[in-house]
């Protein structure tokens, strides 16, 4: 072995180490609204640091860490970022504030930000504002926390409290470049049902029609409108309307939407503009009861996507069965393509979704 072979070069090392820590301390500064868009655009270029927290920046923008300089992503400026690394769970952070073990075992287990809005399901937890400023420290892209307590009436209208920051309740929500602008105090918006938003982007073609029998503020309707399904999109909240339209214009594709202030079954009834549609998208937990009319708009070999909260010990017999008696009623018959369990609804009761091709 030659001399210095295996050694170290404490000036090199030092610099690299310089160098490294440099790195370990970047982020990215962008605008607030732009920070779920942009933490899943480093996430998908593989430059996104979980490891440490979003911390404001200035008055309307946020440090995004990072592990290295992004190549694909729009931003700011690319600046230091010196602070401690993130608390990984809601846990840490209470534990830092002096909560029990036993306090902790009744914290919230579930929670989910929209937009600048945390949502949360606060159970049996105590002093839900330290829950509040907690999950306010554990994002840093969010400015209010909001504890919710179940969607209720014809509307499917949100029961919610602010427990912590600001208390602004209307934000701007983007998944997968979709923008949904809405009020959690006004309208319901479910979280976990991200998946099944961005599929129905998938599924559908270019010039595809179809009734959104339930189009709420856009959920389903605008993944595929941006996607270049033409979409009649039926909602009778006026509140969730009223999003409805600002967001086909907020994402271009207002165009490709018929938007209707009404009962579905009334637009059923009265005669869609084109005749029957290629598919029907019936995004409401007892859609069953509307499947008459679902099957009077769609044409033959035309697509049902039926959602259902069903009994554990019956899925998914039941929505299908339920689904093939509505066809059989119509003189018609039904072809099975998918079924899906979206998530957990309740203690034993599960959101589910059956795709069918009905001739």
């Amino acid at each position: 072995m030659s001399e210095g072979e295996g050694g170290t070069d404490d000036g090199t090392e030092a610099a690299d180490d310089k160098a490294d820590e440099a790195t370990r301390h970047l982020a990215v500064v962008v605008a607030k609204p732009r920070t779920e868009s942009v933490i899943d655009a480093l996430e998908a270029e593989g430059v996104y640091d979980p490891d440490r927290s979003v911390e404001s920046w200035d008055a309307d923008g946020v440090a995004v860490p990072v592990t290295a300089p992004p190549e694909t992503v729009e931003v700011r400026g690319i600046v230091q970022q010196v602070g401690e690394r993130r608390l990984r769970s809601l846990a840490d952070h209470l534990r830092q504030r002096g909560w029990t073990d036993d306090e902790l075992d009744a914290a919230p287990s579930s929670w989910a930000v929209v937009g600048s809005v945390v949502l949360v399901a606060m159970g049996d937890a105590p002093r839900p504002r330290e829950v509040g400023e907690a999950l306010l420290a554990l994002h840093g892209e969010a400015d209010t926390v909001l504890a919710r307590n179940g969607i209720s009436g014809v509307h499917r209208e949100p029961s919610v409290e602010v427990i912590a920051g600001e208390g602004d309740t209307e934000t701007v929500h983007t998944e997968h470049g979709t923008e949904y602008a809405l009020d959690l105090a006004e309208v319901m918006f479910s979280p976990g049902n991200k998946a099944e938003r961005v599929r129905m982007g998938d599924v559908v073609a270019p010039g595809d029609r179809v009734l959104d029998m339930f189009a709420g503020i856009g959920y389903f309707t605008l993944p595929m409108a941006r996607a270049g399904a033409e979409v009649i999109a039926v909602e009778c909240n006026p509140t969730a309307f009223r999003y409805l339209v600002e967001n086909t214009m907020r994402n271009g594709v207002d165009g490709l939407v018929e938007p209707y202030r009404a009962d579905c079954r009334e637009v059923v009834d009265t005669g869609i503009d084109g005749g029957p549609v290629d598919r029907v998208v019936m995004g409401y937990y007892e859609a069953w009861e509307y499947l008459d009319h679902a099957l009077a708009a769609l044409a033959p070999g035309g697509t049902v996507h039926m959602h259902e909260t069903t009994p554990e010990h019956l899925v998914f017999e039941r929505p299908i069965e339920r689904l093939e008696a509505a066809a059989a009623e119509a003189g018609r018959s039904v072809e099975l393509l998918d079924t899906r369990r979206v998530k957990s609804h309740s203690e034993g009761v599960v959101h589910v979704v059956v795709d069918a091709r009905v001739t």
